[in-house]
């Protein structure tokens, strides 16, 4: 392989000037050695041809993805296990600890072991994995950890752009002159809004939450009745508290990123790639007297319709016009506070087994990330035996912990105040 990183691509890589890196940690009953976790740690990387490259720039600053036929295995670091809560000090630092992405491979594992208890975490830069790449990753390397004779079948890398779209789009004359022109406006855009360097004073920090099985039972089954999805009222939870806890600053949007394999058959559901695209969502100003029931349904059309207008196909097609403005957009995200709340991302029920033959899993721990942008408002979703799973993700410079602590507590009493009568019943029915 040697191609130039798509534009979404550059993105999460940050053009190379700050780590973005993502963790993604497992809580395991049960023993093994390192030579196992080394063996299955290497199949997984011969199967994926991004955990086989380097970047390197040409001398116009564009970076390429390219193979290294003798790229090192992925590194193992091992480390007591200090505590429960070990992993979550671990993941803030793992998020700044920068790859050498020139010489080592675009992944590492932080082996926490306690007696019969270990945490594994999965670090990998966000340009080469989104979500659903990252549970594909862990879920084949716990699988070979139990069966290492399991064989898993490598794949050919998209290339191009050019190649995961129909000849229709790539060839079509109307969306090169659409590329083109938005190009320009970005150019234009960039150039009157060229916010100026801020530093960013504190640090990083996550905040992890479970809920228990009977609230996340309740919650689904009340978003079903109430003809609402549980992203919808997380969103309308969020953005109601973030106005109560915010006031006038709060800004009344959520960003949700939408798994692009849902719209392009190319990128199999196993493959890795870096890029979503997102749909912004808000509380409708004719709805804020309604009841939170009525602002979810309100929330849940407007993100299916926003979600079925996305031409995933046309949009890689234009961005990639968005190469000589890519700098500029890094800039405003590193340096203006955003016109949104936060970034939701609900990766839904993980498919991920519990049990295996040599060991089990005792907790799944949502994916976290520490964007390096000012407004780096994260917050990851994911099921697991029943229970959801939060990990919220920020930085003291732009939202202090205890305020970000406040926000989410405030949208545990809207949904806990939502969900009474339903949990109620639930738990006298059982």
């Amino acid at each position: 392989m040697n191609k130039r990183l798509i534009v979404g691509e550059r993105i999460m890589y940050a053009d190379g000037l700050a780590p973005v890196n993502c963790v993604f940690a497992v809580t395991v009953k049960g023993t093994f050695t390192i030579a196992q976790v080394r063996a299955a740690l290497l199949k997984v990387q011969r199967k994926h041809p991004l955990l086989n490259v380097n970047i390197s720039h040409d001398g116009k600053g564009f970076p390429s993805f390219i193979t290294n036929p003798n790229i090192p295995p992925i590194p193992v670091r091992v480390l007591p296990r200090s505590s429960e809560i070990y992993w979550q000090e671990i993941s803030v630092l793992e998020w700044t600890m920068p790859f050498d992405l020139q010489r080592d491979p675009p992944a590492r594992l932080v082996w926490l072991q306690s007696g019969r208890v270990s945490d594994l975490l999965l670090v990998c830069p966000h340009c080469v994995c989104d979500g659903s790449g990252f549970v594909t990753l862990m879920k084949e390397l716990l699988l070979l950890l139990d069966a290492p004779e399991t064989a898993l079948e490598p794949y050919e890398d998209f290339g191009s752009v050019n190649n995961l779209v129909p000849d229709a789009v790539s060839k079509s004359k109307r969306i090169k002159w659409k590329g083109q022109l938005f190009s320009w406006l970005a150019k234009g855009f960039f150039l009157i809004i060229n916010p100026k360097p801020v530093e960013q004073k504190g640090n990083f920090y996550l905040l992890s939450q479970t809920i228990d099985r009977d609230t996340s039972t309740a919650l689904i089954r009340k978003c079903k009745a109430e003809k609402t999805t549980v992203q919808a009222a997380l969103c309308t939870a969020l953005l109601l508290a973030f106005q109560a806890v915010n006031g006038k600053h709060a800004r009344n949007k959520v960003i949700s990123p939408v798994d692009i394999r849902r719209y392009l058959d190319k990128i199999k559901k196993d493959h890795l790639f870096a890029f979503a695209p997102i749909v912004e969502l808000s509380l409708s100003k004719k709805r804020q007297e309604t009841d939170f029931w009525q602002q979810a349904r309100a929330m849940s059309e407007s993100l299916i319709e926003k979600a079925n207008k996305i031409n995933a196909a046309e949009m890689m097609v234009i961005t990639e016009y968005f190469h000589s403005s890519t700098g500029a957009l890094l800039r405003h995200m590193r340096f203006s506070k955003g016109s949104h709340d936060l970034t939701l991302s609900n990766m839904g029920v993980l498919d991920i087994p519990a049990d295996y033959n040599t060991f089990s899993l005792l907790a799944v721990h949502s994916p976290s990330v520490g964007f390096p942008w000012r407004n780096s408002n994260t917050l990851v979703v994911s099921t697991f035996l029943g229970q959801m799973d939060f990990s919220f993700c920020s930085h003291e410079g732009f939202l202090t912990r205890e305020v970000a602590e406040s926000i989410l507590d405030q949208a545990t009493v809207i949904l806990s105040a939502n969900l009474a009568g339903s949990l109620e019943a639930m738990i006298q029915k059982g």
